[in-house]
């Protein structure tokens, strides 16, 4: 073990994994506030909204995030003019906002899938029920289709947690300094491997917590389902 090394980048590291889970919550939250419309969209009667909800679920569902990065990260130089015109190039022109705007709408495409699916294993007889006691398709959509939607769609939204907090090492690459940004450092001044395996005992340590923390809340929201 090289204690020196520990000693110098140990505290550095935890300040990335500070910034990897802000990515992270940031990127989650956002993604899920995004999902709901489109997933929306996607059932849609209207053709034009499901095209358009399809090509973005497409998209960003098919193709690698490292990908996606680069085309966010890179790709907005290529707008500077237009981007400065309107103000908005001081937000491209920071990596950290170019990865949790890619990695929202990444997210937010596969959370999308997640709650559509989860909206249709709604069983219709909870429909029928509720159009029977004389409530309105907003009332029945909020009040007993999304809450049942919500428990279905809650064990893959945590695999979606922990993949995208897996996933989020990608932002290293594009000069932030996460915990995996962090370590690239670390190994290039000292060429310890080291580093690389303390820094998977981190994520290791948060996806376990995660997962722990996601068992607790779906045994808790699920309880009157055992019951039954």
């Amino acid at each position: 073990m090289n204690w020196d090394a520990l000693a110098t980048y140990g505290p550095r590291m935890l300040q990335g994994l500070v910034v990897t889970l802000q990515l992270v919550v940031i990127s989650i939250t956002l993604g899920a506030l995004l999902s709901i419309p489109v997933a929306l969209a996607r059932m849609s009667r209207s053709r034009i909204l499901r095209a358009i909800s399809f090509g973005y679920m497409y998209f960003f569902r098919g193709t690698p995030l490292l990908a996606q990065v680069f085309l966010v990260y890179y790709g907005a130089g290529q707008f500077r003019t237009q981007l400065e015109a309107i103000g908005l190039w001081w937000l491209f022109r920071d990596a950290f906002f170019c990865c949790v705007l890619t990695f929202t709408l990444n997210t937010g495409a596969y959370q999308a899938e997640i709650l559509r699916g989860a909206i249709r294993a709604v069983p219709a007889g909870q429909r029928e029920a509720a159009m029977s006691l004389g409530l309105r398709p907003r009332q029945i959509f909020r009040k007993i289709v999304m809450p049942q939607a919500i428990l279905i769609a809650l064990r893959p939204l945590g695999n979606e947690v922990i993949l995208m907090v897996k996933g989020s090492s990608v932002a290293a690459i594009v000069t932030v300094f996460d915990l995996m940004g962090v370590t690239r450092l670390a190994y290039s001044r000292t060429f310890d491997f080291q580093v690389y395996l303390w820094a998977a005992v981190l994520y290791l340590v948060v996806v376990e917590i995660i997962r722990r923390v996601w068992d607790k809340l779906e045994h808790r929201l699920t309880r009157h389902m055992r019951s039954a």
